[in-house]
């Protein structure tokens, strides 16, 4: 299995300390203005959050892991729920590399999947510097490309 590339826990650490600052901002508004327990609240409603968010950011990144097969993708994600899924090249419709405005600062890239009979992304590898998100789009295609069921005269 390949695994991310290591800047993705800051992007992810930022989102989740991000999350618990909103938070803990929002508990203390509310209990200033409804619940009157103390001043403390929000600030420990941050301070488990951003805990947790630490944690949850590590055995992310320690779980997270994908390999490019013979015919599939496969990627193994997820820290409470454990995700295994299997993209079979011959279900690939378009492969796609993105890179937002977080993803452009810590400079990585993501690779997005799209499949035959989904509404949208269906796999999404985070993660990847640019170059090797451009490479793995490279092969996807290619692969898929060459996983396409021949011409049905070519058949008889």
């Amino acid at each position: 299995m390949e695994r991310l590339d290591s800047r993705i826990r800051v992007v992810w650490l930022g989102s989740a300390l991000v999350t618990a600052l909103v938070v803990g901002a929002v508990v203390t508004v509310a209990d200033r203005r409804l619940f009157e327990i103390g001043i403390w609240v929000g600030p420990a409603v941050f301070g488990v959050l951003a805990v947790l968010g630490v944690v949850y950011t590590l055995k992310r990144y320690r779980i997270w892991g994908f390999d490019i097969e013979a015919d599939a993708v496969t990627l193994e994600r997820g820290v409470v729920i454990r995700v295994n899924s299997v993209v079979p090249f011959v279900r690939v419709q378009h492969v796609d590399s993105q890179r937002g405005p977080i993803e452009r600062l810590a400079g990585l890239s993501s690779v997005v999947v799209y499949t035959a009979g989904s509404r949208g992304a269906d796999v999404t590898i985070p993660g990847l510097r640019p170059e090797r998100a451009e490479a793995i789009q490279a092969e996807l295609r290619r692969l898929a490309t060459e996983s396409e069921p021949g011409d049905p005269e070519d058949a008889v």
